[in-house]
């Protein structure tokens, strides 16, 4: 059984959430289900070249060589995801629809054809942020995130440093207000 809000959607952390791994995160929520949850981080660009690792991997990389790795989450960091707008390929295997206009790609072949023609807006993320059953829901509970819409122009067309505060604006909310605080309010 699947809990409807979280995902397909964002979960923004709130000041409070002191954890480095997501102070001020802006995680994809991909999946969230009685079982656990799955996500992605948005908003953490790294140092390291996707060039570097698809080299490493002996895939060829076509796009801009300065195009970084972006950190996805703690669980599992030599774990590769790509984020990219929807495909045109009609054989897209290894694809999952997050939401509108956001796609995920996760199989080797995907890797491949992507990295030859990888899209203008596409995210080469490693790592992904998990929690387990009922695990989600208590830190939500604590008021350590809030959840709004995933938009292609937030999650593609946003700077990293800028989108917790945009996407807390999507939410009605001016980012300079909010006050670490935990419980149901």
């Amino acid at each position: 059984m699947t809990t409807r809000g979280i995902a397909p959607g964002l979960l923004l952390a709130m000041p409070q959430l002191r954890d480095p791994n997501f102070e001020r995160a802006v995680v994809l929520m991909v999946e969230h289900t009685d079982h656990g949850s799955f996500g992605l981080i948005l908003n953490r660009p790294t140092s390291l070249r996707i060039a570097e690792v698809m080299n490493s991997l002996d895939v060829a990389w076509t796009g801009n060589p300065d195009a970084v790795v972006w950190y996805g989450g703690p669980v599992m960091p030599g774990t590769g995801w790509l984020l990219h707008p929807p495909s045109t390929d009609p054989a897209d295997e290894g694809v999952i629809t997050v939401g509108p206009g956001i796609e995920l790609s996760t199989s080797a072949e995907q890797l491949r054809a992507l990295a030859a023609r990888p899209p203008a807006d596409m995210r080469f993320i490693m790592g992904y942020s998990g929690w387990g059953s009922a695990q989600l829901e208590g830190e939500l509970v604590m008021s350590s995130w809030l959840t709004a819409d995933a938009t292609p122009e937030l999650v593609f067309g946003t700077p990293p440093e800028q989108m917790w505060e945009a996407a807390m604006r999507s939410l009605g909310i001016d980012p300079t207000t909010l006050v670490p605080a935990a419980g149901v309010h």
